[in-house]
Order: C-alpha cells, then sequence, then structure tokens
C-alpha cells in the first residue's frame, strides 16, 4: 500500500455539484409552491348596516307603463288607454298618448328613462298599424324646428296575446 507524503502539497478536495443542484431546485420549488400572491389593495370586504329605504332610492324604480289597445272584430281600434286613463281612439289618442309618456319621464333623454318599459296590450284582430302607431308614440317624437328625434322610452314589450271572444 503506498502512502502519500504529507510534505508533497496540499490536494485538492472535490465538491460534488449534481446534489448541490438538486438541493437549489428543490428549494426553489419549496419557496414557488409557498408563494401567497398578495390580492390587490383596495378591495375591502366591509359589511355595512343595513338602513331603511330612502326617498331617492323609492324614485329610483322605474314606473310601470302599460297600453291597452281595445279593437273590434275587423280590427279598428275602440279604445286606447294608459294605465287606467282612457285616451280615446281617434288620432288625437295617439297624441295624448305621447304626451302622457313625456309627462312620466319627465324630458326626452332623461338617463333614468332608459329603465323604463312600455308594455303594449293589444287585441287579438287589433290592426297592425294603430300597433305602430302606439310604439312609435311611446318612443319619443320628431321635433319640426331642428329635425331631431327626441327619445322617451327605449324597452317596449307586448302582453302575451289573448284569444278573441266568441
Amino acid at each position: 500500500m503506498k502512502l502519500q507524503n504529507r510534505l508533497s502539497g496540499p490536494t485538492k478536495v472535490q465538491i460534488p455539484m449534481v446534489p448541490m443542484i438538486d438541493i437549489v431546485f428543490l428549494l426553489l420549488i419549496f419557496f414557488m409552491l409557498n408563494l401567497k400572491i398578495v390580492s390587490p389593495e383596495g378591495n375591502f370586504n366591509i359589511n355595512l348596516p343595513i338602513s331603511a329605504p330612502t326617498a331617492a332610492a323609492a324614485e329610483l324604480t322605474p314606473p310601470e307603463i302599460k297600453v291597452s289597445m281595445v279593437s273590434d272584430r275587423q280590427g279598428n281600434l275602440i279604445q286606447l288607454t294608459l294605465g287606467s286613463k282612457n285616451l280615446g281612439n281617434d288620432e288625437m289618442a295617439f297624441e295624448q298618448l305621447n304626451k302622457e309618456i313625456l309627462k312620466i319621464i319627465g324630458r326626452p333623454g332623461n338617463p333614468l328613462a332608459k329603465d323604463i318599459e312600455v308594455e303594449i296590450d293589444a287585441d287579438y284582430e287589433t290592426q297592425y298599424k294603430y300597433v305602430v302607431k302606439a310604439i312609435s308614440k311611446c318612443t319619443g317624437r320628431l321635433d319640426p324646428g331642428s329635425k331631431q328625434v327626441a327619445r322617451y322610452v327605449e324597452k317596449i314589450k307586448f302582453a302575451p296575446p289573448h284569444k278573441p271572444k266568441a
């Protein structure tokens, strides 16, 4: 057996690199998995006490507008009503409908008017021209001076059709 001479000089110690790289990767994976991402500031979950509804909240609920059209068997308009108010059955009835809708929404272009919805309940036999007139008078009017359309209501729905009486 051959012994090295201690006087010949220091020997070089080799550190194994593969286990060190393994440890570094294990630590990196450990810290990545335990990373908690901070939520953005300003998102405070505050539970405020419930208060009584104010008068302003009651004003924000849009009114229900129901237009009824009653016709005879030939489809001619007999009665046009807005809510419980009878408006008649001629051209002036449609003009009155336009004025009443304007009273309800306040002014043309009112931001709250986009939430207001008009329900049209026409008889089964009602002629199409009367329904179209009612729709046009509910949606707005044309200003004669400026040739601009003044919008009243954007949303119009129809009541389910009901069969004519026998």
